[in-house]
């Protein structure tokens, strides 16, 4: 019988025993990497927001509870403007609204029309509304599609009848699955008259984009720039403490599971004591002994990080799926999330087999054999 056999048998012995460990480390797997794509979703989803406009970098609220709670002023805007290197400021008001059951967090975007191909916006039908319109909204072709709009059509949004003026594309699904209306319409329905949430800067030819952003940050302490996903902690709290929860929780996972499955591996090494001294006094060494108690650990580990996984595809899917979080938890299963996964379940089997594969080693086979 090969070693590897060997394993199997022991494992198929006690199978209700490695069902329970592989079980125990796939719900520690299934809680973190739930976490972690929720959090890479959100992520997302904010650099999705972000990025709508055709911009070098976006200016936010710095420390803001979320990106979209960022407020700007008019002074704050002017100054950007003014900035040495910036060519082009477009400063817009993100707000949300529910709708309905299928659209709770309907993304509603206040830009002047002036700026709308500097936002890099393209009209696919109709026009472009008026300044200072108040029954006027241009919607996403995917909106337009969702809602089966035209150009002509009503929308019904913040309380209040708009005409479809225009359809438009900005490239971005976020953007595109949204509407624009004139800024000071939307400004007016939330009451909040010279306020914006974001600031999308182009940069002039010839000047460094790292250049002109450090500018700002040091002029206006109270914006931050943001260019990547990573940099949104600047402006959005919330990511952060996110992601602390993420780490938090691998460490809590690894720490319990390591508990549970030391425990249970000693029960294991009590029952077969006997075995151990046989093999022992055969001529097996200690470290094929370790190697034999690890090797059963990490496969139920692997197992379970894989069942893991598994599950935190369908808590995903629920979660996604529930009517307040539709439209807002996209779950991101990157590549780092399985490295997590796997990094959480071989570090707590083996954290868990520790004490057990230390007793194993130094038992004596006579001792061992005489054991009841």
């Amino acid at each position: 019988m090969s070693f590897f056999d060997l394993i199997l048998r022991n494992l198929w012995s006690k199978r209700a025993r490695s069902i329970g460990l592989a079980f125990a480390v796939a719900i520690a797997v299934m809680a973190v990497v739930t976490l972690d794509v929720t959090s890479s979703g959100l992520e997302q989803s904010a650099a999705a927001i972000i990025s709508v406009g055709k911009a070098d970098f976006t200016v936010s609220q710095k420390g803001a509870a979320d990106t979209l709670a960022s407020t700007i002023d008019r002074e704050e805007l002017a100054r950007l403007r003014q900035t040495p290197g910036v060519a082009n400021v477009v400063g817009v008001l993100v707000e949300t609204q529910d709708l309905n059951a299928d659209n709770p967090v309907f993304i509603e975007i206040g830009i002047n029309p002036g700026d709308l191909t500097a936002f890099g916006v393209k009209m696919v039908a109709g026009r472009p509304y008026a300044p200072t319109a108040s029954h006027e909204v241009m919607l996403g072709w995917r909106a337009a599609a969702n809602f089966g709009l035209r150009v002509g059509d009503r929308f019904n949004a913040n309380g209040t009848w708009n005409t479809v003026v225009g359809i438009y594309s900005t490239g971005n699904a976020f953007g595109d699955a949204g509407a624009m209306l004139p800024l000071p319409a939307i400004q007016g329905y939330n009451r909040v008259p010279g306020i914006v949430t974001l600031a999308f800067v182009k940069v002039a030819k010839g000047f460094s984009i790292t250049a002109v952003a450090a500018r700002i940050d040091y002029a206006q302490p109270e914006l931050t720039t943001i260019r990547t996903a990573a940099q949104f902690g600047r402006a959005d709290r919330n990511l952060v403490y996110l992601q602390a929860a993420v780490n938090g929780s691998t460490v809590l996972a690894i720490l319990i599971g390591a508990v549970i499955i030391g425990n249970t591996m000693l029960l294991s090494l009590f029952e077969r004591t006997r075995e151990f001294g046989l093999l022992r006094a055969v001529g097996w060494t200690r470290r094929r002994t370790v190697s034999l108690l690890l090797a059963e650990s990490l496969l139920l580990a692997i197992l379970g990080a894989g069942l893991g996984v598994a599950l935190s595809f369908a808590v995903a899917f629920v979660l996604e799926n529930l009517p307040a979080l539709k439209g807002v938890l996209h779950p991101n299963f990157t590549e780092g999330a399985f490295w997590r996964a796997l990094f959480t379940a071989l570090v707590m089997t083996l954290l868990g087999a520790l004490y057990p594969t230390t007793r194993a080693a130094l038992l004596s086979p006579l001792k061992a054999l005489s054991y009841e």
